[in-house]
């Protein structure tokens, strides 16, 4: 039976049911417990030893963030249109108006040199998302925050363990977010976690965890019982979620090497054909340092990106497409209008992803490039 190579897979360390039994035997399924603690403790060790809170999603810990933010209608927040939903959502949801910009021709980040022209004196925050665990330029960043006075809010869905030269991503932002859904290097099946690097937001963020009560405080036992103070909600990940989490931060390390020696392979055995302009290959530029979470592909036009998927399909491998455009979006266009983001849709009409994750094997790499070689034997 042949075997088929999906875009993704799990990986998994062998030690998470050890984990997830003594959380069944503790009893206590809840958020905020042992294991939720000791994985906050982890992730907090590696980020200077500031705050962190595990949430549900990146999409509730970006949720919190603009609640944080105390953004509101009329408020202005710029951002990429290539990226996730979760990114504007979390904005819109509190009525702000987004102000999308494009990303370079070379890479899908922000193009950090169109931010400032964007900015008025309703623009109350800068999202970014660092694309494929590459880093925004945070130098050109940075500058234009402190200029301002805007707050940064980094979605680092992608970029754990990333760095800009040799400072880590998330360590930039005012706030900043991560993922451990089931597609990203580290994963508890849904979860994410909310960075706190701006002291001021700490004991809130605490409590619109926990549905906007003084629950943290009550549990220290400085109150005699705790009371609704502030809007939340129920953002707080599961200790089964947290105790699967625990076993993967124990093989970050690991998991990251790993892929990151997959993407070399790939990036070594494909740049013939970039030299022959067949496609490109990720653009990495030198003062950022990714964590091997996509390798991915540039066609030259949509249909030749559509032959090739299906080719590969039709092998038994899989290739997928990534983000669309969110100023393109049904929801959006209903009540805006845009100019086109060149750079945006290009990359949204024409990148695929390679396989990338832990348990490929190296037959399967050899036989993802030979496909390759073959469907391209005429070109090279």
């Amino acid at each position: 039976m042949k075997k088929n190579i999906d875009s993704h897979i799990p990986y998994v360390t062998g030690k998470e049911i050890y984990y997830l039994k003594k959380v069944l035997k503790k009893k206590k399924f809840s958020g905020r417990g042992f294991f939720s603690k000791e994985c906050e403790k982890i992730i907090s060790n590696n980020y200077k030893k500031h705050e962190v809170l595990l949430t549900s999603s990146c999409t509730d810990a970006l949720e919190m963030a603009a609640i944080l933010l105390n953004i509101k209608a009329g408020d202005e927040v710029i951002l990429p249109s290539y990226t996730f939903v979760s990114t504007a959502n979390a904005f819109v949801l509190r009525g702000a108006k987004l102000i999308f910009i494009d990303t370079y021709n070379s890479h899908p980040c922000i193009d950090a040199s169109q931010i400032e022209k964007k900015i008025t004196k309703k623009t109350k925050c800068i999202c970014i998302i660092h694309y494929a665990s590459i880093a925004c330029d945070m130098s050109q960043i940075v500058r234009i925050c402190r200029k301002y006075k805007i707050k940064l809010v980094e979605d680092c869905a992608n970029a754990m363990a990333s760095f800009y030269k040799r400072k880590k991503l998330g360590l930039f932002g005012d706030l900043s977010t991560f993922s451990f859904h089931d597609t990203k290097n580290i994963t508890s099946g849904e979860g994410g976690a909310l960075l706190i690097n701006n002291k001021k937001f700490v004991n809130r963020a605490k409590i619109i965890l926990e549905k906007g009560t003084n629950r943290s405080d009550f549990l220290k036992g400085k109150i005699n019982k705790y009371q609704w103070v502030d809007i939340g909600s129920s953002y707080a990940l599961s200790e089964i979620n947290c105790a699967f989490l625990y076993a993967q931060l124990k093989k970050e390390n690991f998991i990251t090497k790993k892929r990151i020696s997959i993407y070399k392979y790939y990036f070594k055995s494909l740049i013939k054909f970039q030299n022959k302009n067949i496609f490109k290959l990720p653009y990495v530029p030198n003062y950022a340092k990714i964590n091997g979470h996509c390798f991915y592909i540039v066609m030259n036009s949509k249909k030749e990106k559509s032959d090739l998927k299906k080719f590969m399909q039709d092998k038994g491998i899989q290739l997928s497409s990534h983000y669309e455009c969110l100023h393109n979006s049904p929801f959006y266009k209903k009540k805006n209008r845009l100019k086109k983001l060149k750079n945006s849709e290009y990359f949204s009409d024409n990148l695929l992803r390679l396989p990338i994750y832990p348990d490929l094997k190296k037959n399967d790499l050899k036989k993802i490039v030979g496909n390759f070689n073959s469907y391209y034997q005429h070109k090279i």
